[in-house]
C-alpha cells in the first residue's frame, strides 16, 4: 500500500498491533531520479518518511488478511484503507541470501575485506576477516572505504591508533594489520564493542576496545573517526585532546556538502586538507598544530 508522511507513523505503528510481523518503509520513487535520501543525525528532528511511501507489512502465513487490516485501520482511526494487494513469501534459505550480499572487497593492492564464509581472493594480501552483524561496518560503504584506503596509503608501522566510534572495529583491525600499535577502539554502543572484540579475535590481533564513557586513552599518533557529521562536530575538542601535536586526524561520515562545515571547529586545533570525496561522501584529514601554535 502507499501513504502520506502523515499517516505512515501511525499506521506502521497499527500494523505491528495488528499482528505484522515487520513493517517496511520505502521511498516510493525509489529507483527512479525523483529518490530522496534520509540521513538521521543526531540533534536534529528525525525525518520518519518520504512524501509518498510504499508499506509493506510481513504477516504470518496463516492470518487473516481482510481482519487484519481492518484492525489496524480502526487502530489507526482511519476512514479507509489506501489500496493493497497480498502475496505470499516463498519461504526460502535467508541466512545464505543474507551472506550473498556480502563479497570479498579490495581495498587496495594490498588490502582486502573477506567474510568470514569466504576465502580470500588473495591469500598472500592482508586479510581482513568479518563478520558483518548489529554493528556498522563492512567495508561496502564510501565512507568505510575513504578510511580503509587512508589507512591502507598512509599509516605507519608502530604509529599509535584511536578509533572513535568503532562499529564493527574494521578501522582498528586494519589499522593493526598495518603494523600499528597501541590500537584502541572506542564507542558507545556495547553490541558495537562485543562485535568489535570478536572481529579483532577473528583476525588474532591486538586491539582492545573500550566504551566511550570510560577514561580517555593517551593521545595517539592517528585518531579516526568515522561517525556522522553532528556529532563530529560536538567531538572536536575531545577529538583534538586524543590527538597527539604533530599526530593526524581522519573524519568520514560526512556528507561532500557538509565537509566544510565539519571542517571549520577542526581548524582550531588542526591545519586541514582538501576534503577527498567519493560517492557523494567526503573525508577529511588533518595534522595537529603543536600545543603552542593551536589558533584559540
Amino acid at each position: 500500500m502507499t501513504l502520506d508522511a502523515a499517516s505512515v507513523s501511525v499506521l506502521t505503528d497499527a500494523l505491528l498491533e495488528a499482528g505484522a510481523v515487520s513493517v517496511d518503509i520505502a521511498d516510493l520513487r525509489a529507483g527512479s531520479g525523483a529518490e530522496r535520501p534520509i540521513f538521521a543525525e543526531p540533534g536534529e528532528d528525525p525525518v520518519l518518511a518520504w512524501g509518498d511511501n510504499r508499506v509493506a507489512a510481513l504477516f504470518p502465513a496463516d492470518s487473516d488478511l481482510a481482519a487484519a487490516l481492518e484492525l489496524a485501520r480502526e487502530f489507526a482511526g482511519l476512514d479507509a484503507l489506501p489500496t493493497w494487494r497480498a502475496s505470499p513469501l516463498e519461504d526460502r534459505d535467508w541466512v545464505r541470501l543474507t551472506q550473498n550480499q556480502f563479497r570479498p572487497i579490495r581495498v587496495s593492492q594490498r588490502m582486502w575485506i573477506v567474510p568470514t564464509w569466504h576465502d580470500p581472493p588473495d591469500p598472500a594480501a592482508i586479510n581482513i576477516l568479518l563478520d558483518p552483524g548489529l554493528a556498522f561496518g563492512t567495508g561496502s560503504h564510501a565512507t568505510t572505504r575513504l578510511c580503509l584506503e587512508w589507512l591502507a596509503d598512509n599509516l605507519h608501522e608502530g604509529e599509535s591508533v584511536i578509533d572513535y566510534g568503532c562499529g564493527s572495529g574494521i578501522l582498528a583491525i586494519a589499522a593493526a594489520k598495518l603494523g600499528a600499535g597501541p590500537v584502541v577502539g572506542i564507542d558507545i554502543d556495547p553490541q558495537a564493542l562485543e562485535s568489535s572484540r570478536y572481529n579483532a579475535s577473528l583476525n588474532r590481533v591486538a586491539a582492545r576496545f573500550h566504551p566511550a564513557a570510560g577514561p580517555p586513552p593517551l593521545p595517539a599518533d592517528v585518531v579516526i573517526a568515522n561517525i556522522l557529521s553532528a556529532p563530529l562536530k560536538v567531538l572536536a575538542p575531545l577529538l583534538a585532546r586524543l590527538t597527539r601535536p604533530g599526530g593526524r586526524i581522519v573524519l568520514s561520515g560526512v556528507l561532500a556538502a557538509q565537509a566544510s562545515e565539519v571542517a571549520a571547529p577542526y581548524r582550531q586545533w588542526f591545519e586541514m586538507r582538501p576534503p577527498v570525496l567519493e560517492e557523494g561522501w567526503a573525508r577529511l584529514e588533518g595534522s595537529r598544530l603543536p600545543a603552542e601554535g593551536g589558533r584559540g
